[in-house]
């Protein structure tokens, strides 16, 4: 019983757990730590490059690009043919050069005036070309190239790609 006492006195004098006061015990507050906040940050970056890199958003402008020079290509040669469907299947307009030949109002084979605006409401420009714009008639330059082939009078227009083998060319 003198055990039991003195191992009480022992307790209560030197392990004795403290309390905290009141107003101390609500401050703890719980949340994330800092590590378990940099672990996750540091999961959606390598996520986020993964993505990037799968994506590569570059070659996703360039092949648009080059969908839309092929668009471009299309809507000048189907322009062209629907010229000379309403003319009786002849080209009323200057003749179409037989060497490769830029389409532009200044240097080039001026186009304009035979499909706008009965064919065409503008002629289409390359998106990505230095220089290639359409004002109007007077003042344009599509970085396009057109040639006619001398012997079967079939007419190619062409644009220079940034991705697609083989360039970028419809013939009718």
């Amino acid at each position: 019983m003198l055990a039991n006492n003195l191992f009480y006195i022992l307790e209560e004098r030197f392990f004795k757990i403290r309390s905290f006061p009141v107003s101390m015990k609500h401050t703890l507050k719980s949340g994330f730590t800092l590590i378990e906040l940099l672990i996750v940050i540091a999961l959606i970056a390598v996520l986020a490059g993964a993505v990037i890199i799968a994506l590569n958003p570059a070659r996703q402008f360039q092949q648009a690009r080059d969908s839309e020079r092929w668009s471009h290509v299309s809507v000048i040669s189907n322009a062209i043919q629907q010229n000379i469907a309403e003319n009786r299947g002849v080209w009323t307009c200057t003749e179409i050069p037989t060497v490769t030949t830029t389409i532009a109002s200044a240097g080039g084979y001026d186009l304009c005036d035979c499909l706008v605006p009965n064919n065409l409401a503008s002629l289409p420009f390359d998106p990505n070309a230095t220089g290639a714009s359409y004002i109007d008639c007077d003042n344009y330059d599509t970085q396009y190239s057109i040639i006619r082939n001398a012997t079967s009078s079939r007419i190619t227009i062409m644009a220079t790609p940034e991705l697609a083998t083989g360039g970028i060319q419809v013939t009718q």
